[in-house]
């Protein structure tokens, strides 16, 4: 009986996470819509407006891995989450500084930024697959990041590159994110079904 009743605990538990994830995710859907249609109005006429965008980008990151690692403090391992929100601290100050020295070095900052972010989101893509299922979407944005990442560090000078060119990662990070929520929307009415 006491097995039973910890089963059901467990579950009631992971229920909890797993909802509190989808919020999270669609919160982080909703800021990268804003945040393309920012960048999509003001990128072609304000260099300022698209300056400030590109340093509220990492800040945001940062803001929604802390809500992760407050979500996940339950976790065995939060190690992903935190080194993910230093690197995003430092890449906040980092696209500001480089600004002073145009786009392109803004963009190689923001392209090394994804990528370590890519590796970190595949890492923990991996580990809540294991817990909670419907994680394939965030191993395929971890990869897509990963190689956005490298793609704007590599092509930071080319003359079509630019911070526009930055919409369509957000864009496809919004997609991904998207099909979590829903994955996990899933993977909440599988486990509530179980505690009923």
């Amino acid at each position: 009986m006491k097995t039973n009743q910890t089963a059901t605990n467990n579950a009631i538990a992971k229920l909890g996470v797993a909802k509190a994830m989808r919020t999270l995710y669609f919160t982080r859907v909703a800021f990268s819509v804003i945040w393309v249609t920012l960048v999509a109005v003001y990128a072609p006429t304000s260099p300022q407006v698209a300056a400030v965008l590109l340093i509220i980008y990492p800040a945001w990151d940062v803001v929604g891995t802390f809500w992760d690692i407050k979500i996940n403090r339950q976790s065995n391992s939060l190690k992903p989450q935190y080194t993910n929100a230093v690197i995003s601290v430092a890449t906040t100050f980092a696209v500001g500084l480089a600004l002073n020295y145009g786009v392109p070095a803004a963009l190689i900052v923001f392209g090394v930024w994804a990528g370590l972010t890519g590796i970190i989101q595949l890492i923990l893509g991996v580990q809540r697959r294991k817990e909670f299922g419907g994680q394939w979407p965030m191993i395929l944005s971890g990869g897509q990041s990963l190689i956005a990442g490298v793609t704007f560090a590599v092509l930071a000078h080319q003359p079509t590159m630019g911070i526009a060119s930055l919409a369509g990662y957000s864009g496809f990070g919004a997609f991904y994110y998207v099909l979590a929520a829903i994955r996990l929307t899933k993977s909440t009415q599988a486990v509530h079904v179980q505690t009923v």
